[in-house]
């Protein structure tokens, strides 16, 4: 079993203090981060393997780098969904939100419960956790079917005028998502757009237009096979 002593010993000995800087740009204290790549992270998991317990200690520890390792190595079948309200009531920065999703919580079995567990929060990264768990879903849940999704488009609807910046990008990411690989979708997420555009809120127009700019592409319809 790998210690969290001998992980810590080897985050020091890969930190770099100037990359550990510069993450306070987004919310990340420079003393709590080793200023470490994720594709080095990655490396690191693979040669400790799934460890549950470890990914725990990792997430107490402190440090970013020990957050993102834990979303990593932590084993789906013990996690618990009281232990993941816990991590997500303390994300504090987009890519340890986004990386908890795709690593670890879009493999949970009660994965198709999370959307509408978190997104209703007032919490700006808890709320983001919910909607890009509708991402992760439709990305790397390979059996998901695309009726599956349609309890979820009313968020999107609902959230697309919250100012935070990192909900609203949220928002737009599943909209972008959703259209591109479904053809069934596609129509409706060109009519939600509209639906915004139509409304008072800014944030909104924001959202619409970014999400359109890609799925009017002739990249996307080259994908779907619109042409």
């Amino acid at each position: 079993m790998t210690q969290l002593s001998d992980i810590l010993e080897r985050l020091q000995a890969e930190a770099d203090p100037e990359k550990a800087k510069s993450l306070t740009h987004y919310g990340i204290a420079a003393d709590q981060a080793f200023g470490i790549r994720l594709p080095v992270l990655r490396k690191i998991a693979k040669e400790i393997g799934k460890d549950h317990e470890l990914a725990l200690a990792l997430w107490d520890e402190g440090h970013h780098e020990c957050k993102l390792l834990a979303t990593l190595v932590a084993e789906p079948q013990p996690t618990t969904l009281n232990q993941m309200d816990k991590w997500v009531q303390g994300i504090y920065s987009w890519d340890l939100c986004d990386q908890l999703c795709i690593n670890l919580l879009v493999k949970l079995k009660e994965r198709w419960t999370l959307p509408e567990r978190w997104a209703h929060s007032e919490e700006e990264y808890v709320r983001r956790a919910g909607l890009v768990m509708i991402v992760a879903l439709r990305i790397h849940d390979k059996k998901a079917e695309d009726k599956d999704f349609e309890p979820f488009f009313y968020l999107l609807e609902k959230y697309a005028t919250d100012e935070r910046n990192f909900v609203k990008k949220a928002v737009n990411w599943a909209i972008r998502e959703l259209g591109k690989r479904s053809t069934e979708h596609y129509p409706l997420m060109l009519a939600l757009c509209e639906r915004l555009l139509q409304s008072h809120s800014k944030t909104a127009h924001w959202v619409a237009r970014d999400a359109l700019r890609e799925l009017e592409s002739d990249r996307v319809k080259m994908r779907l096979a619109l042409h």
